[in-house]
């Protein structure tokens, strides 16, 4: 994906996001720290062009601290999260850049009690390189990307870049 694909993919996923929750007062966007930040701000400005009465808050939620794998990982510099509301009886739309095995989707909804009961949670990803460990599916995606397990996808407003690792 090039950058100019990013952009179209964000749009749609926005239009998406605004056309299944039907606009939607109680919608809140939450991105996974570090990489689901930047593209849950960009979905947040687009949903306020396409309905721009909708006041839809933005969060970010840092999981390390919820992973069931946080042994087996190298340890990452913990960031902060925020939500600026409570989440109780919410559509909450996580966000992040790249869906792999779905360990992190599963760490983020662990972590999303701390700020209430949503009343549905909803996944967008920009990049959905298949490979689940856990029965987690993304509501809306901007590209299924094939990769091999080894495969490093990196994902940026200029694009996608997939880096063959050594391995299967």
């Amino acid at each position: 994906m090039t950058g100019p694909d990013v952009h179209r993919a964000l749009s749609r996923i926005a239009h998406e996001i605004v056309e299944k929750n039907h606009g939607s007062d109680d919608l809140v966007i939450v991105g996974l720290q570090r990489g689901g930040v930047w593209i849950a701000e960009a979905l947040a400005a687009k949903i306020s062009q396409i309905e721009p009465e909708l006041v839809v808050p933005l969060g970010v939620i840092d999981v390390s601290m919820h992973r069931d794998d946080i042994d087996l990982r190298p340890a990452s510099q913990v960031a902060i999260s925020h939500i600026p509301c409570d989440i109780t009886d919410t559509t909450v739309v996580l966000v992040d850049d790249v869906l792999f095995t779905g360990r992190t989707v599963r760490a983020a909804l662990e972590g999303l009690n701390s700020f209430g009961r949503p009343k549905c949670v909803q996944l967008a990803v920009l990049v959905d390189r298949g490979h689940r460990e856990l029965p987690i599916r993304p509501d809306f995606v901007g590209k299924n990307l094939p990769t091999k397990n080894s495969d490093e996808v990196l994902v940026s407003v200029d694009g996608v870049t997939v880096t063959a690792g050594e391995g299967k």
